[in-house]
């Protein structure tokens, strides 16, 4: 029986064998069996009721964090995009998690709200950075997050309490199944002319530092206890290495770039060769931040298939 059927009803968009590069900050990877953009939360929650459990699907936010493989996904994955509302509730900001960080720290200073101001630097949806508690200069999602909007693979929505995901450094502790809708952020009430400082101070060290520009994916690498991933990169040799059409950037070597024409193979192994070195090197394993998904295809480097 066709996956078809399953959206027979909704309201939003649907494509078959839809490339997800475009998708993504790196612009590489491969196709998904089915892409669906829901039009708004209750058609992603009408969908998930009817679509069966057993099938295979995949959320997407910003793409900023991910990395797909050559072969694809199958089955369907879903884009948040449209799930952007983001509202002012007392000293609290509601948004839906297709919203983007940095969107949700704009809004939290027009309204003289501190606390959110790191969200600027992390260039992904809300519902992403819950996922990974995401974090950037000194605060992570945890410190703000007071609860969640969920809906199981069973379609039951229902709230659950920050303390309750058991966030831990770049790491929630949630059922996999879960897709998250919405959530509350706490603030703090400030002046706007404050709060607006704080961002411009991150907005410039980001672009001071790190490879905004690039096509990149953000962290390639969580940083060990008490260690900086990119230090022990540096410290192996890996600054500027090149396989393929990707490098590990000069400006900050914990950031994989896309030159215009890498491979997802390309930036994965490269990624896999940095580990390496700093392993011979320190001992330490890197884990990575950046998550990997889809069917691995061997491609030779000059684009054909083996």
């Amino acid at each position: 029986m066709s996956k078809m059927q399953y959206f027979s009803e909704i309201k939003g968009e649907i494509f078959k064998n839809k490339s997800l590069a475009p998708l993504t900050w790196f612009k590489v990877g491969g196709p998904a069996e089915y892409l669906f953009t829901p039009e708004d939360k209750t058609d992603l929650i009408q969908f998930i009721k009817k679509y069966p459990s057993h099938f295979p699907k995949m959320v997407i936010g910003a793409g900023s964090n991910l990395l797909i493989r050559e072969g694809g996904l199958s089955g369907v994955v879903i884009s948040m995009k449209n799930l952007n509302t983001i509202n002012l509730n007392g000293e609290n900001i509601y948004a839906e998690t297709g919203a983007l960080d940095m969107s949700i720290a704009r809004k939290a200073s027009m309204m003289g709200l501190s606390g959110l101001e790191f969200l600027i630097g992390i260039p992904g949806t809300i519902g992403g950075g819950i996922k990974m508690n995401a974090g950037s200069y000194g605060s992570e999602i945890k410190d703000i997050l007071i609860d969640v909007e969920v809906i199981d693979n069973s379609g039951s929505v229902f709230h659950v309490s920050q303390k309750e995901l058991k966030l831990e450094y770049r790491k929630n502790n949630s059922p996999k199944d879960w897709i998250f809708l919405s959530c509350n952020l706490k603030g703090v009430k400030s002046q706007t002319s404050i709060v607006r400082t704080k961002m411009k101070e991150i907005i410039n060290d980001r672009k001071n530092n790190q490879p905004i520009n690039q096509l990149t994916g953000g962290s390639t690498f969580k940083n060990p206890k008490k260690l900086k991933s990119w230090k022990l990169i540096d410290e192996a040799g890996c600054r500027g290495l090149v396989l393929g059409n990707a490098k590990v950037s000069e400006k900050h070597c914990n950031f994989l770039i896309n030159n215009g024409n890498a491979l997802s193979s390309d930036i994965e192994d490269l990624g896999e060769i940095v580990r390496n070195r700093v392993f011979d090197e320190t001992g330490i394993g890197l884990e990575w931040e950046i998550v990997r998904v889809g069917k691995k295809v061997h491609i030779k480097r000059e684009g054909s298939y083996e």
